[in-house]
Formats: C-alpha cells, structure tokens, sequence
C-alpha cells in the first residue's frame, strides 16, 4: 500500500506536527509501507518573512492508495485535492486548533481563505472579509470551513480526546479516531528529596500562554525563594520576554534558553523537578508524553489534556488556567515528594504502554479498515 503524506511544515521545525510527521513516517516505511513525504524541502517552496514557514509551491505527486494531511496549508490543500482527483480515501490528522489560533496569529485567517478557495466553496467577498474580524464572526466561518473539509474526508485523526470532543462545534458526521502520536522512552531522571526547578518547554509565543506561567511562578518565588524556572525553546519573542521577567522582579530567577536539538531535550528533563505546561491550544503536546516518558512529573494548566495517549481516565495533574491555580499545583508537586514519586511512576507506566508499536497498529488498521474501501464524495 502507498501513503501519500501531506506536511507543510518544513524539516527541522521545532513544532509537534512536524516532529509527528517525520516519527509516523519512519514507523511506517520500517512496516513495509511505501511512503511519500511531501512537505518544504521535498518539494518547492519559499520562506515567510520573519516567520520560521516555508509556503510550498506547485509540484506534481504520484498517485497512491491513501492520501493523509496533516496540515491545511498550500501542501495539504494539494492532497485534498490529489484525494479527489486520485479517487482514493482522504485521512486528516487534526494537529492545530484553528479556532484557538486564529485570533493569535494572522497567517490563519489567511490561509483560511485559501483553503476556501481550494475547496471551491464559492463564499461571497462578505464571507471571505468575515475572516477579518475577531471574535465570533470570524469563528463562525472558520466552523463552516472545518464542515466543508470534514465533509471531504474519510477518516479524522484526533490526536487527544481533547481535540475528538472539540469537534462537536464542527456538527461533523466524519469517522473520528482518536491516535496520539506516541513518544520515544529516554532515560529516566533520578528522584529526589527536595524538588527546585521548574521547567516549561516550548514557544514563547502567546499560544503557550507564557503570562500566565510568569503570573504564577511569582507566587511560586515567594513561597519558595529557592526554586528556579527554566525557559527552555525560546526563540522568537526572547527579549519581549526577558523585559517581562525583570519588570515582574523575576530577573536572575529564570532562566531563558533558546531552543535545542530535539535528543538534547531529554537532558533538561532530567534536570528538572516538575514540568510546568500552561498552554490552552494544544491538540496532544508531545512535550507532555516525552517528560513523563523521562519520570518528569506534569503539572498541566488545561483540564482537557488530563487523559494520557492511549488512557481512557483522566490521570495527569491538572489545574485551572489560573495564576492562583497553577501555583497552588506547582507548589503541591514541589513540596510533596510522595506526590512527585507517584506522579512519575504513573507517566512513566503510560508512556511504556502506549508505544510506537501500538501507534503502529491503531494506524495500519485505519488505513485498511473496511471504511476506507469507499471514498466519499471528494468533489
């Protein structure tokens, strides 16, 4: 069976789709599927100004038997359109929340546009300016474009049941499977009696929720002078950032780092005591499995990611994407070791169980799955 893979995330991109993409790839070519990967740097493109995108241009696929896209740019669009041109089963991993992200970022009202104009949708030059304004407008016809991709396509990865529930606002009748992307096990930290450094991994950009991580270490400094919070990923927005930190009274308490090779991250949560994640956007976050996988104990700020890949419970340490809240939780986690202990054990156990094997399998059975033997209308 070839897969034709869709990405228009670009290699070396320090983001979960395109971290996702290379490891569901690899797994499937050691199968002895055929794969083709097209995505920047396999197929033409041109960089975004002040932006770390690549926008792909026009190239041409070989036909294969299952189109899957992971991302709705000009690369994804095109296997929208290979799908229905190819009349084969389109599958679609939904890694970004669009409607979370559109008021964050600008690129998304616009490539919603193009995705319109891909599908053929035909909206009134009204329809299209509703992407121009914030708010309820612009959701309304973000939901009415997720409809008309939903309505083309066979099946819909959900990579937590996070993001499965939030499709409900979609009114989609798809075929919804919920497959996180499965982790790699490191080398687990060593537990220790006193716990002093906290560490958040990823952007710095206002959909990781940096503010509210900074609102609430505050509280955590005070009640613990000692303790440390380590800013690892940071890119772009590193001075907007270490300007917020001294005008906050936090200067020489946090520590900003840029970010690093992927294998080098697993050192940092070795060192760490606790992992701080107050992002509200993300579908899955692989950074949450890699720490549990390294015996990193989570205190997350998004209830909704409180159940593990591959659990149906709720297991993780979740709290209220509140300033008090989170450091009310990350307090808790730094003080009580027998906490910590448990938390570790019981992220380490989930990581193990779910692994890329059974991710492997989950994936193999959608694609072969009696489901996909007709395709839906794709035109």
């Amino acid at each position: 069976m070839r897969i034709a893979h869709f990405c228009d995330s670009h290699p070396g991109r320090p983001d979960g789709v395109t971290r996702s993409v290379e490891t569901t790839v690899r797994l499937l070519r050691s199968a002895g599927y055929q794969v083709d990967l097209h995505r920047p740097g396999r197929v033409p493109s041109v960089p975004v100004p002040f932006r770390q995108v690549r926008v792909g241009l026009p190239f041409t696929a070989r036909p294969a038997d299952v189109v899957h896209v992971h991302t709705t740019g000009p690369i994804g669009m095109y296997g929208f359109r290979a799908a229905a041109d190819w009349g084969v089963p389109l599958v679609i991993t939904w890694h970004t929340d669009l409607l979370a992200y559109a008021d964050l970022f600008a690129e998304i009202p616009i490539g919603a546009a193009w995705c319109a104009h891909s599908l053929g949708l035909r909206w009134s030059l009204r329809e299209y300016r509703e992407l121009t304004r914030p708010g309820a407008v612009r959701r309304a016809r973000l939901v009415e474009l997720g409809r008309a991709m939903f309505a083309r396509t066979t099946v819909v990865i959900a990579p937590s049941a996070k993001t499965a529930a939030g499709f409900a606002e979609f009114g989609t009748t798809a075929d919804i499977r919920v497959l996180p992307t499965p982790v790699t096990a490191v080398a687990p930290r060593p537990e220790r009696d006193t716990a002093n450094v906290v560490l958040s991994v990823g952007r710095g950009t206002a959909e990781k929720n940096p503010e509210l991580l900074l609102q609430a270490f505050i509280r955590v400094h005070a009640a613990r002078p000692q303790t440390r919070l380590v800013l690892l990923g940071i890119g772009r927005r590193r001075r907007h950032l270490a300007r917020r930190i001294a005008g906050l009274g936090l200067a020489g308490h946090v520590d900003v780092l840029p970010p690093v090779p992927h294998h080098e991250v697993a050192g940092h949560y070795r060192a760490a005591d606790v992992l701080a994640f107050t992002s509200t956007t993300d579908t899955q976050s692989l950074v949450l499995a890699e720490a549990e996988s390294a015996g990193l104990p989570v205190v997350v700020a998004d209830p909704g990611l409180a159940i593990r890949p591959g659990a149906t419970e709720a297991g993780r340490f979740t709290c209220e994407p509140e300033p008090d809240a989170v450091a009310a939780a990350l307090l808790r986690m730094l003080d009580d070791a027998a906490l910590r202990s448990t938390m570790a054990g019981q992220g380490r156990a989930a990581a193990a169980a779910y692994s890329p094997e059974v991710f492997l399998k989950r994936l193999s059975a959608i694609y072969e799955s009696q489901s996909l033997q007709e395709s839906p209308d794709l035109g």
